[in-house]
């Protein structure tokens, strides 16, 4: 049992440095609080202002060194076993070295002495590890707070408010067509027993951007079968190649409420062929994924679209934090739903 333990990923209690999140806050409080420690000696304030721009290089420094060497001792404790004193130890020790370490470095540089001659780089290597323990104790008391179980509950509870529209739909549309076209009901429910088979996963779980399409297009199908010649599609996949389609993961269900809030709002109350877009493009190491559909004020003068659009949006703060975007809004006679999100989480 000890051995498996050992082989096993440890907790992880080191802070998510590589997420853009965690290091904007760190960044943004570290240097508030110096600011505010320079601010309380009393100062003009543009003998404030000059004395933090001076010291912003060395605060700098140890904070971007900290958050890099941090970010990827995370990885290396999701492969192998760390123990949670051990991790805490590291997140204050860390900073701590490399603060001694430059400050020993800068002693030997008689121009910083100069400069600096109020410098006491004991406090600076102090300040620096008491700093680095408080940090550790917030994010392991927020991620705590923000358990995974409460996490998979706000998305059980997200999806949960997504999945019935089109379920509805797709059994009626199947109704539909028993009698007359056989064939069709059946492949319908065929398609619609995919859709319940993600829908039972585990919110946990991740799928390939190229098997969320795939659902998207089966939900599509459905969709065409109810609205006919109406409805119209267009895929725009040429800036991402197949490969990468089938590497990106994304989380399950996240892409088809927004194909359906197109459907519903910009191709149902349409009296003439509608076409609905999706580009899907990669940018560096994210991706984004654009949708159009034609605007109705009348139809998206109703709540239900952007209570749709705001879920996701939640969703998406709880699985990547600031780093995924989704914005919307009336371009051109079209309503376009712009996302974005890391390639790899």
């Amino acid at each position: 049992m000890a051995n498996d333990k050992k082989n096993s990923a440890s907790e992880q209690l080191i802070p998510d440095c590589c997420n853009l999140g965690v290091f904007s806050r760190i960044l943004i409080s570290v240097n508030l609080i110096a600011l505010l420690a320079l601010w309380s000696r009393g100062d003009e304030w543009r003998i404030v202002l000059q004395n933090f721009l001076e010291s912003a290089a060395l605060i700098e420094t140890i904070c971007l060194l900290s958050l890099l060497i941090l970010c990827n001792l995370r990885r290396f404790s999701a492969r192998y076993y760390m123990s949670g004193w051990f991790q805490r130890l590291l997140c204050c020790m860390l900073p701590t070295a490399i603060a001694a370490l430059l400050m020993i470095y800068l002693r030997m540089q008689d121009w910083i002495m100069a400069s600096f001659p109020k410098l006491n780089p004991l406090f600076v290597v102090v300040a620096t590890g008491l700093l680095a323990l408080a940090y550790q104790q917030y994010f392991e008391l927020r991620t705590r707070a923000f358990s995974p179980a409460l996490g998979e509950a706000k998305l059980q509870a997200l999806q949960a408010r997504i999945r019935p529209h089109f379920l509805f739909n797709s059994l009626n549309t199947a109704l539909s067509l028993i009698r007359t076209e056989p064939r069709r009901a059946e492949m319908v429910l065929e398609d619609l027993s995919d859709l319940f088979r993600v829908l039972m996963r585990d919110t946990r779980d991740v799928t390939s951007l190229q098997d969320e399409i795939r659902l998207c297009e089966q939900y599509l199908a459905i969709e065409k079968i109810r609205l006919g010649e109406r409805m119209q599609v267009t895929w725009d996949k040429e800036k991402i190649s197949p490969q990468e389609l089938a590497e990106i993961e994304i989380p399950s269900l996240l892409l088809q409420p927004l194909l359906e809030n197109a459907v519903h709002y910009g191709v149902e109350p349409s009296v003439q062929q509608a076409t609905v877009t999706v580009e899907i493009r990669r940018l560096l190491d994210k991706v984004e994924i654009r949708i159009r559909n034609p605007y109705h004020a009348e139809a998206n003068m109703v709540s239900g679209n952007q209570m749709a659009l705001e879920n996701i949006r939640q969703r998406l703060s709880l699985l990547y934090d600031i780093e995924a975007q989704i914005q919307y809004g009336v371009v051109d006679a079209y309503f376009e739903v712009k996302l974005q999100f890391p390639a790899k989480r």
